[in-house]
Parts: C-alpha cells; sequence; structure tokens
C-alpha cells in the first residue's frame, strides 16, 4: 500500500507488517522518516514536522538523515552518486515532480542535463529500491559512482552486524560481529558475484533466531559490486550498495543514453533472523524466481562418474542406473564439446563433439527422455580456451589489456561479453544448440574471474564491467523467451554468482562445488539466512570424498544432508553396490514425498550446524518434516530434544515414523533418540495434523 500526503511531499509505503516513509523538505532535501513496524499516513507527517537537530558546525545535520546523499552541498558522509561533467563535479539536484504506476512509487529529481529518478516498490514486507539516471542534455556524464539506494537505521545501541563470507568451497558460512565506528565494507572486485561475499547483510541488537527486529538488506546484481556499512559519529548507521566496487568509473552516459541501477531490496522482520529469512524466502518465491511454484526434479550428474572422459554408450549406461533410482533429469556435464578433452581445449566451440556423439546430442537426449527423465547439459558460455576454434579466430573477443600478457586462470580467458558481435555469436550458438536436441536444463557456469579486464580501442573501456552483466542478462531473457521449456542454473564454480540479479533468470543455482555432507552443513545454513530451499541444488555424491578431504559419511547421512534443497546425485552409480542402490531408491522416494515441503514450506532453523546436533524443519499445512543430522556425540550424552516451530498449539499431530501423537508445542524426544545413534548419522522425521 502506498499513502501520499495531501502536500505531495511525504509518502509511506505499507506491507503486512511493516512501513517505509520518506519526506522532501522544502528546501528539497529528501529525508529518510522511518523504517520499522507498521504506521499509518499521519505518524509519517508528525516525523516530519520534526526539525533537525542543529549540532557542531563541524557536522552536517544531513548526514545519517539523508534518503540518497550525492556527492557535494553540505554533506560529508558516503555519497551514493557520483557524477562528472566537463570542468564541474557533484550533484546539486531539485525536486520536479512524483509519479506512480501500479505499487511503484518515483520521485524525479534534476541538475541541469541529468535526469534522476528514485524507485520504490513494496512486495510483502520487502521494500525494492532502485535508481535510474537519464542524459537528457548535449553533454557526455561519467558516472563514477550510481548507487541503488541508501538504507537508514534507526537510533539504536550496540548494532550487531550478519554477514556471508567464504571462498571456494566454503561458501556463504554466517559470521555475526559487533558493528563499530567507521565503514565495514563488502563486496566483489571480480567481474560476478563471488565465492567470498554474498551480496546480503543483516543488522540487530539482540535479535535470537526467533525473536527480536531484524534489518536486512540484499543487491540483486551478479558482477562486481560493493555494500558499505557506515555506523556515523553520531550513532546513526547507513548502509549503501549498488553495482561496481570502487568509483574509478561505472559508465559514460552520452546524450539521450540512460542507466538503471539493479534493485537493491531491504526489510524489517520483528521475528528474528527466522522471521527474516522466511519473508525473503516468501519475496523470492513469490517475485523473483520462475516458476517458482513448480517442484524443482531430482536430477543426476555425470560429472564426478566420467569428468572428461565421456560416449554417448557410457552416459547411456548411466541414465539407465540413474533412472532405476527415480531420478527425474539426466545431465551430461564437461567434455560433450568441441575438442574438450581436458581443460585445456575446446571452451567457445558449442558444438558436440563428432567423435563422442556422432550425430548429435539428440540421440542421447530421446534415450533419456525414453527413460522417464528430463534431459540436460553443461556450458560455460563466457569462457574460451586459448586451443579454441573461436580463440584462433576471434583473439580480439576476450578481455585484455594492449601491450600486457594475457592472464589464464583454469587456463581460460573471459570473453568480452559487452561486444555486440559476442553477444550475437553466443546466442546463435545457445540458440542452435537448444534448438537442436530435445534439451530441458542447461548447467550455466563460470569458472574465470576478471583479472585483464580491458578493451583496446573503446571509448570508455571501463563499461565492460556493466555491461557485460547486462548483456549476460539480456542474453538469458532471449534465451528463456525463445525456448521457455527449458530450465536454467547458475553454476559459478559453486556459488560464485549468487544474487537476486542471476535468481530472476535462473531457476536453481549451485551452492557449492564442495558436496561433502558434513561441510555442507553450514554452508547451506548461511545459504538459508537468505535464499529458499527451492533454489538451493545439493548433491549425493561418492564416500570417501575424493573430490575434496577424503571423508567417509553414510549414504543416510550424504542423503538427508542434501535433502535440505534441491536433490541431485552426482556419484559414480558404476561402482555402488547393489545394497546402495536399493538404498538411494528408498532416499529418493522419500524426498519426492517431503520435497513440496522443503522447497515451498516455511523454514525453520532449530540448531545451527555448530558441532552436536543440526537440524532444520520445513512446515506446509498441516505437515511438517524435520531433517536432523547428528554430527558427532560425546560422553555417551544423549541426543537432545527439538522444540518445533511454526506449529498450530491447539494442534495435536501424529509422527508418521513412531506413531506417537503430541499435542500444542511439539517436542521430539523417542523419534530422534532411536533414530539417531553415534557420528555422522541423519533421520528424516514427519508429523501431520490430525
Amino acid at each position: 500500500m502506498l499513502e501520499i500526503a495531501e502536500n505531495g511531499r511525504t509518502w509511506v509505503l505499507s506491507g503486512p507488517a511493516s512501513s517505509y516513509a520518506v519526506h522532501l523538505t522544502e528546501d528539497d532535501e529528501l529525508l529518510h522518516l522511518h523504517w520499522g513496524p507498521a504506521i499509518a499516513l499521519a505518524d509519517a507527517e508528525e516525523l516530519a514536522a520534526r526539525p533537525l537537530p542543529v549540532g557542531s558546525s563541524f557536522e552536517s545535520p544531513l548526514d545519517g538523515r539523508e534518503e540518497y546523499p550525492v556527492e557535494g552541498g553540505p554533506r560529508f558522509a558516503r555519497p551514493a552518486l557520483s557524477v562528472r561533467t566537463p570542468g564541474r563535479r557533484g550533484t546539486e539536484w531539485t525536486f520536479e515532480r512524483y509519479d506512480t504506476e501500479g505499487d511503484e512509487l518515483r520521485l524525479r529529481f534534476r541538475d541541469t542535463g541529468l535526469a534522476i529518478t528514485l524507485h520504490y516498490r513494496m512486495r510483502g514486507d520487502v521494500v525494492e529500491r532502485w535508481t535510474s539516471l537519464g542524459n537528457d542534455g548535449a553533454e557526455a556524464l561519467e558516472l563514477l559512482r550510481a548507487d541503488s539506494a541508501v538504507w537508514t537505521l534507526p537510533e539504536r545501541e550496540g548494532w550487531r552486524l550478519s554477514q556471508l563470507h567464504g571462498r571456494w568451497a566454503a561458501e556463504s558460512r554466517l559470521v555475526r560481529s559487533d558493528l563499530t565506528y567507521g565503514e565495514k565494507v563488502i563486496g566483489s572486485r571480480r567481474g560476478h558475484t563471488g565465492h567470498q561475499h554474498l551480496p546480503w547483510v543483516a543488522l540487530d541488537t539482540d535479535a535470537t533466531e526467533e525473536r527480536g527486529e531484524v534489518y536486512g538488506c540484499a543487491l540483486g546484481w551478479s558482477g562486481s559490486w560493493r555494500i558499505a556499512v557506515a555506523q556515523l559519529p553520531d550513532a546513526r548507521v547507513q548502509i549503501t550498495g549498488g553495482a561496481g566496487y570502487d568509483d574509478s568509473g561505472l559508465l559514460l552516459l552520452e546524450a539521450g543514453e540512460s542507466f538503471t541501477t539493479p534493485v537493491f531490496a531491504g526489510l524489517w522482520s520483528d521475528a528474528g533472523f527466522g522471521g527474516a529469512s522466511r519473508t525473503w524466502h516468501d519475496y523470492q518465491r513469490t517475485y523473483v524466481i520462475p516458476d517458482a511454484d513448480q517442484d524443482r526434479p531430482v536430477l543426476y550428474n555425470s560429472w564426478e562418474a566420467t569428468q572428461f572422459d565421456i560416449s554417448e554408450e557410457q552416459q547411456e549406461t548411466l541414465a539407465q542406473r540413474a533412472a532405476a533410482l527415480g531420478v527425474e533429469l539426466f545431465v551430461v556435464d564437461d567434455g560433450w564439446f568441441g575438442k574438450r578433452t581436458s581443460d585445456r581445449a575446446g571452451l567457445g566451440d558449442w558444438t558436440p563433439n563428432p567423435d563422442r556423439f556422432p550425430a548429435g546430442l539428440k540421440p542421447l537426449a530421446d534415450r533419456v527422455h525414453a527413460l522417464g527423465m528430463q534431459f540436460g547439459i553443461w556450458v560455460e558460455p563466457e569462457m574460451v580456451n586459448a586451443d579454441s576454434d573461436l580463440y584462433r579466430a576471434h583473439p580480439d573477443w576476450v578481455q585484455h589489456q594492449e601491450g600486457r600478457k594475457r592472464t589464464e586462470f583454469r587456463n581460460q580467458l573471459v570473453l568480452n561479453l559487452a561486444r555486440e558481435d559476442v553477444q550475437e555469436y553466443l546466442w546463435e550458438q545457445l540458440d542452435g544448440l537448444l534448438s537442436s536436441a530435445p534439451i530441458d536444463y542447461v548447467k550455466w557456469d563460470f569458472n574465470r574471474c576478471f583479472t585483464d579486464a580491458g578493451w583496446p580501442g573503446d571509448a570508455y573501456p571501463q563499461r565492460l564491467w556493466v555491461d557485460h552483466v547486462r548483456a549476460l542478462y539480456a542474453l538469458f531473457d532471449r534465451l528463456r523467451a525463445a525456448h521457455p521449456g527449458v530450465a536454467f542454473e547458475s553454476c559459478s564454480g559453486g556459488g560464485g554468482r549468487i544474487d537476486l540479479g542471476i535468481l530472476s533468470r535462473t531457476d536453481q543455482v549451485w551452492t557449492s562445488d564442495n558436496t561433502d555432507p558434513l561441510d555442507r552443513l553450514a554452508i547451506q545454513h548461511g545459504f538459508s539466512q537468505i535464499h529458499p530451499a527451492r533454489v538451493m541444488a545439493a548433491w549425493v555424491t561418492d564416500s570417501p570424498n575424493t573430490q575434496l578431504n577424503n571423508r567417509v559419511s553414510s549414504l543416510r547421512f550424504r542423503f538427508v544432508s542434501a535433502m535440505a534443497g534441491v536433490l541431485g546425485v552426482g556419484g559414480d552409480l558404476s561402482e555402488w553396490t547393489e545394497e546402495e542402490l536399493a538404498e538411494a531408491r528408498r532416499w529418493v522416494d522419500l524426498y519426492k514425498e517431503i520435497r513440496p515441503l522443503v522447497q515451498h514450506g516455511d523454514l525453520h532453523r532449530l540448531r545451527p550446524p555448530s558441532g552436536g546436533l543440526s537440524a532444520v524443519q520445513y512446515v506446509r499445512g498441516d505437515e511438517t518434516v524435520v531433517l536432523a543430522l547428528l554430527q558427532a556425540q560425546h560422553y555417551g550424552e544423549p541426543v537432545p530434544a527439538l522444540r518445533l516451530r511454526g506449529l498450530d498449539p491447539t494442534a495435536s499431530y501424529e509422527c508418521l515414523e513412531t506413531g506417537e501423537v503430541h499435542r500444542g508445542a511439539v517436542l521430539l524426544h523417542h523419534g530422534l533418540r532411536t533414530g539417531l545413534r553415534g557420528d555422522l548419522d541423519a533421520t528424516v522425521i514427519r508429523l501431520r495434523r490430525i
């Protein structure tokens, strides 16, 4: 809901439980009024009538109170907007007007030839904010920085910052720390979202998993980005975020050109970290993720079984075994195209290897479909090997600095997707590929960060950082429109490209290359702070885990760990015993029963993966399921009981595993203690309202 004051200078956006309010002064200063529990327009007008405090002449009364601080004028806080024109720097805007379209509020400002529009939209209790900039003057404008939004928090004592940090194979690990004076900056300067940080922060003072106020912000951008959390000298806190890591140059806007920033979304919750997560999950399933109401299928991926040594016959044999497990989607990973017999050749040549697939991919896809499964492939379109037909024909198509060595990581170079000829080449290759065979799914990888991000000959080569991402989004949009039945997964070496921007164009994400079921507990715990299980791909692979750490774990533990998201299998099925295959079939069948709860239900994190018992619960309608994993048991201590969440306290629930009937607040004892024994054990407990 959007409410507007009669004078047209105070605006209140409200969701089911929260409100967001801003006010424009007579001097055209846009001030933040409120973000928190729901308020009425009259409350916002009362806040707007209060004068700004008069402080020291060494400080600005605007700092920590402005809605979107720009560079220049009477302010010292980090600017969200930094613009250069010939002979002038900074911004001095005037208010032009506001307008609305549906549930979107637009506040329009101008500084000579620069048009600035701040956009607001309430989606449930998530506020979407973004900014658009247009050059309708005669001279070019350089955008050094154009953040999506600035979030202002109420005055509190003792703020605490939550963030998700990591590295390859150890992504999205949650850390909480006291916020101190100055700035805390996280981001990526690598050209993609990155393994090091997810673009999300949360702030609280005393919240628990189920109680207390939590403020959260998440950026929807799949390139380099930055979020800065600043505690200002007067203890106020502001959060600034947007595309680009530094202020060295974002885009050059020629006359008539425009730029729209990514969405920087925020929410307030008084239901603790769990309540904030559930609000984020509902928002993404409702407004962000394509076809989120559809179940994601159980998949099998052939990479760990075959790596680069693949053939059509071998893939068909694996497909037969996968179908016998109840798998619904069979995926051929790397090695099917070009001269791709190792990671040193073939990237860029997206046609089936004629020695391995003499008639292309269609015969194998048809046989996979005949087995009752969908068919998928792996691609890495933004990359190229030096040993490829594409690179030999177009060495100028890669990012590089003139006169400098072309650095290779993983024997790869990065295609300059900002170039229109590269965009058209990839469209022709991928559209042709998806038209050549009945392909249902594409695992889209991105395994090489930007390093030599140059564009010789371009008038403003820095633009490739932004234009690469804009072209990537346009390519996804074009492919989805032309092939609406194809689902896409964002991979990026595991968790390297996970954000609200890529999730608006893909059906799921590859959470991490680390498939060790114990390591995955912490990775999945962090991931769930912001993103729903509906997009979190998780595989069961071989034991010992020779890909990473040689840890030995039971098939039971591996399956229950992976069943917390979109279940997949990635082991070498040709080496699994008949007993293992039979057990796996039972777990797959069970997952299909609980899948609607896991992928579409409300998540409650009952116990974090901090050493002993870890447990998550999913609730949907009259049903609930608990995935409990015992990491270690010490000194003969009994498995602790679990108090379930999100159930009707006046109702009774039957435990399907034990037959016990629980009334009111359910406390699980017996099912846990009989189902969990020793280290690395796991169990699934289902309850239904009776």
